[in-house]
């Protein structure tokens, strides 16, 4: 008898949670792939059930789930998916997280707290996970979180070239709300061709959560077109301020643009009155009806992970798809 001989054929597979199905399904027609049929359901005390209904074997998956409220489930589901796969000898396993849930819990502020950034990291080490895929982190440094590759995405392109697109002929300044996004605000303002840059100087106290003062503006903003940036808008407090503050301070008219549409609580309406012009998100998280304003603008950021999904298929270069700034 002849001895069996055969080329391994790398088989790319998506499966997505129960969080953001339409993310999903954009991501898939973009890979020109199927989402893999799945069983998920939750029993009556809230506990989760996964199971795929096609072999996985030897495939190279990628596992997508937005960590949107309830966060805990959907993290949880994202787990099981992962460790159903694990079990079942899936080759390769990325999880794909548009927002890294926890992500604000990067470090200990007082003594005797969590990092729970570092706990959702070795969650997912130890349920199976290979790889990370994520956009726009709280701070970079989350990366280092997990034992493995992390592919940090950044939708600044995707939230840049609608700006220049919309408000092209117009003098803006790239504003932070707060001094710890400056960085971010430099690379804004580079893409935005050389914009001046200006950031809100803030007082936040540790002990009360989703809180801040917005005292002053630093920087150049009287007659210009603000464009206030952020990774995330949660209940929309520091944003809507910092809105108030610029208005206050001259400016001539103000955008908000941040890659998650988080939006708890009182978020929808503070962002409705805040006077800003427009309020453009990404849909890392997805956006319900009730959560949106006439002044909302939300961009698929599905095209981007599409893409990123591919090089980390083909063992190509995801830096290259942000010209080597990744």
């Amino acid at each position: 008898m002849s001895a069996m001989s055969a080329t391994p054929k790398k088989n790319l597979m998506l499966f997505s949670g129960r969080a953001h199905p339409e993310l999903a399904e954009q991501v898939a027609k973009h890979l020109d792939v199927t989402i893999t049929p799945q069983s998920a359901y939750s029993f009556a005390n809230g506990e989760i059930f996964v199971r795929f209904e096609e072999s996985v074997r030897g495939c190279d998956a990628f596992v997508l789930q937005s960590h949107s409220a309830p966060i805990n489930d959907q993290i949880m589901e994202q787990l099981i998916m992962v460790d159903a796969l694990k079990r079942a000898s899936a080759k390769r396993i990325t999880v794909v997280m548009p927002f890294w849930g926890y992500a604000r819990q990067d470090k200990k502020h007082r003594g005797r707290e969590p990092i729970s950034a570092r706990l959702i990291a070795d969650m997912f080490k130890v349920a199976g996970a290979d790889r990370i895929m994520t956009v726009d982190l709280h701070t970079a440094q989350i990366q280092g979180f997990f034992d493995g590759p992390v592919d940090h995405l950044f939708a600044l392109p995707v939230l840049a070239e609608h700006i220049k697109r919309t408000y092209a002929g117009h003098e803006m300044s790239v504003v932070s709300p707060d001094s710890g996004r400056v960085r971010l605000a430099e690379r804004w303002a580079e893409t935005l061709g050389g914009t001046p840059l200006a950031f809100i100087h803030k007082t936040r106290d540790p002990r009360r959560p989703n809180e801040a003062v917005a005292n002053r503006v630093v920087g150049e903003v009287d007659g210009r077109l603000c464009v206030v940036i952020d990774d995330m808008i949660d209940t929309g407090g520091t944003v809507s301020k910092a809105v108030d503050v610029l208005l206050k301070a001259g400016a001539k008219d103000v955008v908000v643009a941040a890659t998650h549409g988080v939006l708890s609580g009182p978020a929808r309406q503070r962002m409705a009155d805040s006077g800003a012009r427009e309020v453009i998100f990404t849909d890392t998280l997805p956006i319900p009806d009730d959560k949106r304003f006439p002044t909302m603008t939300v961009l698929g950021i599905a095209p981007l992970l599409a893409r990123a999904i591919h090089e980390v298929f083909d063992d190509g270069s995801v830096t290259s798809l942000f010209d080597g700034n990744a």
